[in-house]
């Protein structure tokens, strides 16, 4: 195994970018708050981009991608990066392992951030930070090993995840899921409008989470080559393509496309194309993407009937996404795009769908079980909620002492 500069520097220019896509997601979250949260939605994703870059160093990471331990765990043989340094390492042969550690870093410290949209506006920050530390560790780590680090979803079961179906969007959706629904709604949630304060905002964090998409897509095949350029084109096409189909659905359903709804188009179709992104065509990028908005449009117009008061509908687009993207993969994956990963139903692998069916079965249920076991944890110790009257006020005042706007 030799380094290749090439590679490398691919692989740090992918790192920046996806370290870029939490900042971005701040400012996506803050424009769709309330101006009374708006730095404390803000505060989840820049705290988070520190508190778990610490945490994946000293044992997040050997947790992850540790040797195997029975396809559960990986071992605490690189507790403190204790043997990875600069030599290549055993997923990344010709980059750094430092390098690819930093990578995965970027993934870990994203997937928490994502889960905040659920429960913006209501959660007492040292909660989110107790939460997202124990979430990292027992729910982001284990899994991670599972699917990427030699554990049973990937190396026994077979199941295909190019970049995060299950990993960061199916399991940042159904964490979302439970915590909505054990935190409870906002206050006044169904009685009064709570429209976003700045869409403005809100698009320019889109616009940086679909740049910072390509480092995280195109990143994962780990080398510059042409995996890489393949998992960007399906990246960017996805996209475009949830984009105009989520603007044709409101359109012919509320009369009017909103730049909000094109946003979210945005986002579903990325989300649906990452596991896929690495195995599939340009044509089967532009399908999982148009039906990506379909059914996250329906996921985010069904809410109301389930009484949960998912803020940013981070299930609607990250768990419903991720889920069609990860059978999408099972559809449409072919050996002849990328020759080390499988044929999908449509190329004459039909037991695929039903292995990666068994995937996102198994990290529902993961996620669901440890999500609900901390956030209990977290409200016994000190409390998941502010006051009544903390939350009548906002959190920008309450928990931070500033205000994001001096008119």
């Amino acid at each position: 195994m030799k380094i290749d500069t090439g590679d490398t520097a691919w692989m740090l220019f992918s790192t920046a970018l996806v370290m870029l896509m939490t900042p971005g997601l701040a400012l996506f979250y803050a424009g769709m708050a309330r101006r009374k949260n708006v730095l404390g939605t803000i505060m989840h994703s820049i705290t988070l981009l520190c508190v778990v870059s610490l945490i994946w160093i000293i044992w997040g990471y050997t947790i992850a991608f540790g040797p195997d331990k029975g396809g559960i765990i990986g071992s605490l043989e690189w507790f403190g990066l204790k043997g990875v340094g600069q030599e290549p390492g055993r997923y990344s042969q010709t980059i750094p392992h430092l390098g690819f550690m930093l990578f995965q870093c970027m993934f870990a410290v994203i997937t928490p951030a994502l889960i905040a949209g659920a429960f913006a506006e209501r959660i007492k920050f040292s909660a989110f930070l107790l939460f997202a530390i124990l979430w990292v560790s027992f729910v982001y780590s284990p899994l991670a090993h599972w699917v990427w680090g030699g554990g049973w979803i990937g190396s026994v079961l077979g199941a295909l995840d190019f970049a995060g179906g299950t990993v960061v969007h199916i399991s940042s959706g159904i964490a979302g899921l439970i915590s909505a629904y054990v935190i409870g709604s906002r206050k006044g949630h169904g009685i009064e409008p709570m429209p976003p304060h700045n869409r403005t905002l809100t698009v320019t964090g889109a616009a940086l989470l679909w740049f910072g998409w390509f480092g995280f897509n195109a990143g994962s095949a780990l080398s510059s080559g042409g995996i890489a350029t393949s998992a960007l084109v399906n990246t960017n096409t996805s996209a475009s393509a949830a984009t105009l189909s989520w603007i044709l659905i409101e359109w012919m359903h509320r009369g009017k496309p909103t730049l909000i709804g094109a946003v979210s188009g945005s986002i579903a179709g990325l989300v649906a194309i990452t596991p896929a992104s690495g195995y599939v065509g340009p044509i089967s990028a532009i399908l999982i993407g148009t039906a990506a908005a379909a059914f996250c449009y329906a996921a985010v117009m069904l809410k109301p009937r389930f009484g949960y008061d998912d803020s940013f509908d981070v299930f609607a687009i990250h768990a419903v996404g991720g889920t069609w993207g990860a059978l999408g993969t099972g559809l449409f994956a072919s050996t002849a795009v990328n020759p080390s990963g499988l044929d999908g139903l449509f190329f004459g692998n039909p037991p695929l769908i039903g292995i990666q069916a068994i995937a996102i079965v198994a990290t529902y249920i993961y996620v669901s079980v440890y999500t609900f076991v901390i956030l209990k944890i977290v409200d016994l110790i000190i409390g998941l909620r502010v006051d009544k009257e903390s939350e009548a006020i906002g959190l920008d005042y309450t928990q931070h002492r500033e205000s994001g706007y001096n008119f």
